[in-house]
């Protein structure tokens, strides 16, 4: 791994076993032995995937659903283990995926920010000096003592994603995380997302948004059924990928 790298990947491959029928009882397990139907597969998700990323870089990923985008953003924060391979990541990863996960529904915003806060890495006094930030770029200054439960998604996700942002990261992943909260949230968001990046952090940015791609990644991949297709400049990569979908369609 080179001083300017900060992800390698190196032939990473993932699989899944996929049931297509649930068997219930001890008989419907012991019917399974005589009947050829089959119960399961094996599904290859990531197909012999190696590239690396620079320091400072906003990498575009981009496929159609269920290309393996999001498993390959989960290996890298860590969150799956790769059936073959390696990654290498040099410095704090910090994951926008799964927004909220991890929420209880029982406590306060408040609380669950201390909460969610504490499992991201940030130290309690740390916490309590961002949390009024928190809540302000969330918009959601008037619901500090309110119950999780009483919030919808797209205010769990906001709050989630602000505290999430208070975190001092080398590497952030993202995966569709900006479609959180109304247009001019959006924005907000993309906005401080760009702030990263003048400070030379490393973003990992998994995105149906061609145009996103082509006006703020340096470079972007391609991945089609696991497999890369193209890798490189992100706006050529993003009108291969283009042309792709338009000839399907």
């Amino acid at each position: 791994m080179s001083n300017s790298e900060i992800i390698k990947i190196k032939n990473i491959e993932k699989s899944f076993v996929i049931h297509h029928e649930k068997r219930d009882s001890v008989f419907e397990y012991l019917l399974s032995f005589f009947n050829s139907k089959k119960y399961s597969e094996i599904l290859l998700v990531l197909d012999n995937i190696s590239f690396s990323i620079e320091k400072g870089e906003m990498f575009g990923i981009v496929g159609l659903n269920g290309s393996g985008k999001s498993t390959l953003l989960k290996i890298m924060a860590k969150i799956y283990s790769p059936d073959k391979g390696e990654i290498t990541t040099n410095g704090r990863v910090t994951p926008f995926l799964e927004l909220g996960t991890g929420f209880n529904g029982a406590l306060t915003a408040r609380d669950n920010v201390i909460l969610y806060s504490t499992i991201l890495g940030l130290d309690k006094k740390t916490i309590v000096k961002k949390i009024e930030k928190i809540f302000k770029f969330a918009e959601l200054e008037n619901y500090a003592d309110i119950k999780i439960k009483n919030f919808s998604t797209g205010m769990v996700a906001r709050l989630a994603f602000s505290t999430a942002m208070e975190v001092d990261p080398d590497i952030l992943l993202v995966d569709e995380v900006l479609s959180v909260g109304d247009i001019s949230f959006q924005e907000k968001s993309f906005k401080a997302f760009m702030d990263f990046k003048r400070q030379g952090k490393t973003i990992v940015f998994v995105t149906h948004s061609l145009q996103q791609v082509k006006d703020h990644c340096d470079r972007a991949l391609w991945i089609h059924k696991g497999k890369i297709q193209a890798i490189g400049d992100a706006r050529e990569v993003a009108e291969t990928y283009e042309k792709f979908v338009a000839e399907k369609n």
